[in-house]
C-alpha cells in the first residue's frame, strides 16, 4: 500500500487544532432564572402579610333591610399602608356596600369601616381595629417609574389564597374611564395579568414598594392591565383623611402625557421636558368654553408647570373651584393664555 498524500495529513491535522462546537453552561440560564426569581419572591414576601381579602354585602334596591336575601355580596383585595389598620383598595369594590369585612394573611378577620370613597380615582380608604400594630407596606413613588421596569401585581381574591403575577411596566400617563364615567388619570399600564378577584390589591416594584393600586383590566385585550398610581393615591388618601371625599376643581378634558421635543423647548424658552395633550374635551366644560381644543398641550397653570398628568390634577385643587385660572397651551407653532373657570367636580 502506499504512503497517504501530504495534503490529506495536513487537513487531519488542522482538523485537530481547530476549536469544536461552543458548549453552553447549562447552569447560565439557570442562575439569570433565580436571579429574577429571588427578586420577585424578596419582593413578594415584604407585601404578602400586607395584602387583604375583602369582602361586602350590599342591599338590593327595593329590599327590606336585614332581610338576607336582599343583599349581594362582591369580593375584592386591598392592602394596609399603615400600622394601625388603614386600607387601600377600589372604590368599585367597596362603593355602596352596607357591611365590610376583611380578612388578613393569618387568617384574621375584622369589621372594617369606610373612611373615604372616590369614584374618580377608583380608590378607596377603609378603616380595621386592631390593639397590635400591624403588618403594613411602603409606597413607592411613580413620578419616578421608567417604561419596562419589572411590575409584580399581588392580590388575595380568595381570601387565604393569595397570587402574584409579574410583568413590566408598559406606558404611563394613561387616561381610565372608570364606572362611573368619569376619567382616572395618570394610570399605569402593565402586562403583569389581573386575575379575578385582584382588584385592589397593590402593584409592587422588585423592591417590594407599591407603586400603583390594580384598578382594571380590558376583557379581551391581551392582559393589558391598569393601576392607579400611586403618587395619586397618596393625594387621595390625604384628601379623604381631611374631607372625607375628594374634592377638585374641574375642566373637563382627558389627556395624556406627552413629551417635548428640545426644539420646542428651546424655541417657546420652556424649562419642562412634558406637558398634557388634550385628547377629548366635554361638551360644554369650562374648557370648552374657555377655547381649549383638542390637541392643544397644557405646560402650566397660573404659571405653575404642568409636566404630567398627574400634575394637571393636584394643580386643579379644591383652592381653584369657581375661580379664574390662567392657562398655558401649545397650539402648533403658537404658544396661548386660555382663562378657564374651574368648578367643582360633582361626586
Amino acid at each position: 500500500m502506499g504512503s497517504r498524500p501530504r495534503f490529506i495529513d495536513d487537513l487531519s491535522r488542522a482538523a485537530s487544532d481547530a476549536p469544536g462546537p461552543e458548549i453552553l453552561n447549562p447552569l447560565a440560564d439557570d442562575a439569570l432564572l433565580d436571579a429574577y426569581s429571588r427578586t420577585v419572591i424578596g419582593a413578594l414576601e415584604r407585601v404578602q402579610q400586607a395584602v387583604a381579602f375583602i369582602s361586602v354585602e350590599r342591599r338590593l334596591p327595593g329590599a327590606p333591610s336585614g332581610h338576607a336575601r336582599g343583599t349581594r355580596g362582591g369580593t375584592g383585595s386591598g392592602f394596609l399602608f399603615t400600622p394601625d389598620g388603614y386600607l387601600l383598595t377600589n372604590s368599585h369594590v367597596v362603593h355602596g356596600a352596607t357591611h365590610i369585612e376583611v380578612t388578613l394573611a393569618d387568617g384574621a378577620k375584622f369589621d372594617a369601616d369606610l373612611v373615604g370613597d372616590d369614584p374618580g380615582s377608583d380608590l378607596a380608604v377603609l378603616r380595621i381595629g386592631s390593639p397590635e400594630p400591624l403588618p403594613h407596606v411602603e409606597l413607592g413613588e411613580s413620578s419616578k417609574l421608567r417604561v419596562g421596569q419589572i411590575a409584580i401585581a399581588v392580590g388575595n381574591p380568595l381570601g387565604l389564597a393569595q397570587t402574584v403575577t409579574t410583568g413590566v411596566v408598559s406606558a404611563l400617563g394613561r387616561s381610565l374611564r372608570s364606572n362611573s364615567g368619569r376619567m382616572i388619570y395618570d394610570v399605569i399600564q402593565t402586562d403583569a395579568a389581573l386575575n379575578p378577584g385582584n382588584s385592589g390589591g397593590p402593584l409592587i416594584n422588585s423592591a417590594g414598594q407599591v407603586i400603583g393600586v390594580n384598578t382594571a383590566i380590558i376583557p379581551g385585550a391581551q392582559a393589558i392591565c391598569f393601576a392607579t398610581a400611586i403618587d395619586t393615591a397618596k393625594w387621595v388618601i390625604m384628601q379623604l383623611f381631611a374631607h372625607g371625599r375628594v374634592r377638585r376643581a374641574y375642566i373637563g378634558v382627558a389627556g395624556t402625557t406627552t413629551p417635548l421635543s428640545r426644539r420646542v423647548q428651546r424655541y417657546f424658552g420652556l424649562s419642562s421636558q412634558s406637558g398634557v395633550r388634550v385628547m377629548e374635551i366635554v361638551k360644554g366644560s369650562p374648557a370648552a368654553l374657555g377655547g381649549l381644543r383638542t390637541d392643544d398641550t397644557i405646560i402650566a397653570i397660573d404659571t405653575q408647570a404642568v409636566q404630567d398628568v398627574d400634575g394637571l390634577q393636584r394643580t386643579l385643587d379644591a383652592s381653584r373651584i369657581d375661580k379664574p385660572v390662567n392657562v398655558t397651551v401649545l397650539r402648533g407653532a403658537q404658544r396661548l393664555e386660555l382663562t378657564l373657570t374651574p368648578v367643582e367636580q360633582a361626586s
